[in-house]
């Protein structure tokens, strides 16, 4: 990747001369960003997190994490279907699967960062002890915290699945495809 300078100088440059552009987006580096979880189901505050991702980045990749000591409601690929349902407006995200360590991924991806986001100061202790490790191992990898919206900061894939169960009224939270899906999941056999 270029350094900074010399990016800002070929976007300035670029700007400013119509009949180069082609040849300095070739040289420019997208910033692709990676906003790993297991999104069992995608609510609303991680929907939050990855449309403001998509306005800071040129691309960001939604990775689902298949996690062994998991046991998610939602397989896979269902998570995967909500999750591109639910960001199809959004032209410059797409939805992956991977396992392994997350940097792991980032590299394999050509990807710069590592988007996390933060509810509350008790996700801070956890998420700054796990981009210190992620550093360590992938020192050209930065983590980027986005704090979630007020109206989310309550707002988690376990407390959605909770409510769900219970018979809760859960449309405010999740997308309508996701409702339906929690409903279908929950329904007495």
């Amino acid at each position: 990747m270029l350094p900074r300078k010399t990016r800002k100088a070929c976007l300035s440059f670029c700007s400013a001369k119509h009949d180069i552009i082609a040849l300095c987006s070739d040289l420019v580096t997208a910033l692709i960003a990676i906003y790993p979880g297991s999104f069992d189901p995608i609510t609303f505050g991680h929907l939050d997190i990855i449309k403001r991702g998509s306005h800071l980045f040129d691309r960001v990749i939604v990775a689902v994490l298949r996690n062994p000591n998991k046991n998610p409601l939602f397989t896979m690929e269902e998570r995967m279907l909500q999750i591109l349902e639910a960001t199809q407006h959004l032209n410059n995200v797409d939805v992956d699967t991977f396992t392994g360590l997350t940097v792991t991924y980032a590299h394999l991806k050509h990807a710069q960062v590592l988007i996390r986001g933060l509810r509350a100061v008790s996700d801070f202790e956890l998420e700054l002890q796990m981009a210190h490790t992620n550093k360590t191992l992938a020192n050209d990898i930065e983590t980027v915290f986005l704090s979630t919206s007020n109206e989310f900061s309550f707002l988690s894939s376990s407390v959605v699945r909770e409510i769900a169960r219970f018979g809760g009224e859960i449309g405010h939270l999740v997308t309508p495809e996701v409702a339906i899906a929690l409903r279908q999941k929950f329904q007495p056999q």
